[in-house]
């Protein structure tokens, strides 16, 4: 199978005419995570979403019968000749080491109750 680069031109898709996210998810999602927005900014995520949903629902169109799965993309490169065949080589070998120990570590922590760290607060609800 033969793999290419698309361009960003390449890439152009319609922003979905059906709404898939409405402005009461935006503002949910938004809700969720902790984020204030305006109400222009509602829209323009509500767009962007919803851009984003639609150009999935045009990737589910692809035929992918006769792609094989994949679990690394070093497979792809590989196979595509970009790599090594063996992807090991562009890969450090996982070896185990040593970890500092807890003692050095707590004692340069601005706060810690010697064997966590303590951090401030930061999810108020």
């Amino acid at each position: 199978m033969a793999y290419r680069s698309v361009s960003r031109q390449e890439l152009k898709f319609e922003v979905a005419s059906v709404q898939i996210v409405s402005l009461e998810e935006v503002r949910h999602i938004a809700d969720l995570s902790n984020l204030h927005l305006t109400s222009d900014e509602e829209v323009m995520m509500q767009r962007d979403l919803n851009a984003i949903l639609g150009y999935v629902e045009q990737l589910k169109e692809l035929e992918t019968d006769k792609v094989a799965p994949m679990a690394q993309v070093t497979e792809m490169l590989a196979a595509h000749g970009s790599v090594a065949s063996d992807s090991r080589a562009v890969l450090r070998p996982d070896q185990p080491v040593a970890s500092l120990a807890r003692d050095a570590v707590m004692s340069s922590a601005p706060d810690t109750d010697g064997i966590f760290f303590k951090v401030p607060k930061v999810i108020e609800r």
